[in-house]
């Protein structure tokens, strides 16, 4: 007797991520309330379940959603605003100046709506964000169907979010306990960058998000004039002064990472950090290169992130990975480093490691949310398929994604998204286009 459940995928090709990215061929996923129950073949699958939907992808893979591990979603709407300039020039003449006359929540929702649209369309399941009106993101991403990490974004100054600390850290707590316990948001501590925030205050950081067991998501690292103005104004390297406050920890989720000594790629392996890798915008504002191969080498967990459309200005994984393989294997003069395997695990499963939700997601396993992308192999640029591996990672893009899931849910069906009106997002990002140019 089959057994009832809402579907199953049936693609050409299957890569689960975990236990191994070996492809298999011939699998298919069945999906009941929200979760996977079961990879098996598909003689097996069709005699053992009675699927109320079936998904024939004869010419995909099938593969986990991507793990967004590090953006500022709402910056899709200053996409384009501040290019061709260094790091500190493109913040504090153009940016935090916009943000501050602009930024509301209508600003942050229409900004995340292009967003969500932009990285479901890409095959992107689930993005941890650091930005304003945190609570906002949460709910334009959960009525989209998306999976989001929030972060409860914490600054020594006064912004449109909040005046100063304490405020930041007491609407964060209040955003805790309003999502506490929901299926697609989870939330972060998000100190916005060891330069931004003071010492007592990351102390505090530090003990809620010990308290409340979640991540703390920063920038570190980013810039070498961010490093050399830290030892002039304080004597300390900024990761030093993180790890004398306690921040060094298995929670840290440290962005960036552009500018590591030895001993530096040493102490986060020690200490368990994650590092979110954003190569294109790393490249964009010539922040520096972060030593990805060493930290792999060394048994960190990387991650991939898009930063903000404001400084990358895509919110694609697709080529976050490959550039991340490409820069590198050049910056260690190694060809066989970062392998196509090792990139694909960035894209899914560290992400999810990272942000604490490897539980969940990241990979294709029984038991873990449906969380899942359907890839086709079958366009002039990705033909032949010798290795859809490879094809994944060198070859393909997030034009090729044609389908995903969020906890079951089918976002994206056949190109088509299926919870977000993409008319009315365009129509309200353009809008915006002429606030912003006056601002």
């Amino acid at each position: 007797m089959t057994e009832r459940i809402d579907a199953l995928i049936c693609p050409r090709w299957t890569i689960q991520v975990e236990p191994s990215c070996e492809v298999k061929t011939g699998l298919s996923l069945a999906i009941d309330e929200g979760r996977i129950i079961d990879l098996l073949p598909r003689a097996e699958a069709e005699s053992k379940y009675a699927p109320n939907a079936v998904h024939e992808r004869p010419a995909h893979v099938l593969l986990p959603g991507f793990v967004n591990a590090h953006t500022h979603a709402a910056m899709t709407l200053l996409r384009g605003i501040a290019d061709d300039m260094a790091l500190e020039r493109w913040l504090n003449d153009h940016i935090w100046p916009t943000e501050m006359r602009l930024v509301t929540p209508d600003f942050v929702a229409d900004g995340t709506a292009l967003a969500v649209a932009e990285m479901l369309r890409g095959g992107t399941t689930c993005f941890s964000d650091m930005y304003f009106f945190p609570d906002t993101v949460a709910d334009v991403a959960a009525n989209a169907g998306m999976r989001t990490v929030v972060g409860m974004i914490v600054l020594d100054f006064p912004t449109p979010w909040a005046d100063n600390p304490a405020e930041y850290i007491s609407k964060g707590l209040e955003l805790f306990d309003a999502y506490k316990g929901h299926p697609l948001v989870s939330l972060t501590f998000a100190p916005h960058a060891p330069y931004s925030v003071a010492d007592e205050t990351l102390k505090r950081v530090r003990k809620l998000a010990d308290e409340l067991e979640v991540p703390i998501h920063m920038h570190v690292h980013e810039t070498a004039s961010e490093v050399a103005d830290a030892v002039a104004q304080t004597g300390q390297r900024p990761l030093a002064r993180l790890d004398e406050l306690g921040l060094v920890t298995p929670a840290l989720i440290a962005v960036h990472a552009t500018q590591l000594l030895d001993d530096e790629v040493q102490q986060l392996a020690v200490a368990g950090a994650h590092v979110a890798h954003c190569p294109r915008s790393n490249l964009k504002l010539a922040s520096g290169t972060c030593r990805t191969a060493d930290l792999v080498a060394a048994g960190v967990n990387v991650a991939l992130g898009t930063d903000g459309a404001a400084s990358n200005n895509r919110l694609d994984l697709w080529s976050e990975m490959s550039f991340a393989a490409l820069l590198g294997k050049n910056h260690v003069g190694n060809a066989e480093a970062l392998p196509a395997s090792t990139m694909l695990r960035m894209a899914t499963i560290n992400g999810a490691r990272a942000i604490g939700l490897d539980q969940q997601i990241g990979s294709l396993e029984a038991g873990k949310s449906a969380d899942a992308i359907c890839v086709r192999l079958d366009a002039p640029e990705v033909t032949p398929v010798l290795d859809p591996l490879s094809q994944l990672v060198y070859s393909a893009g997030r034009e090729h994604v044609t389908d995903a899931w969020v906890a079951g849910r089918h976002v994206l069906a056949d190109g088509a998204l299926t919870k977000i009106d993409e008319a009315l997002v365009l129509e309200r990002a353009n809008d915006w286009a002429q606030r912003v140019m006056e601002s």
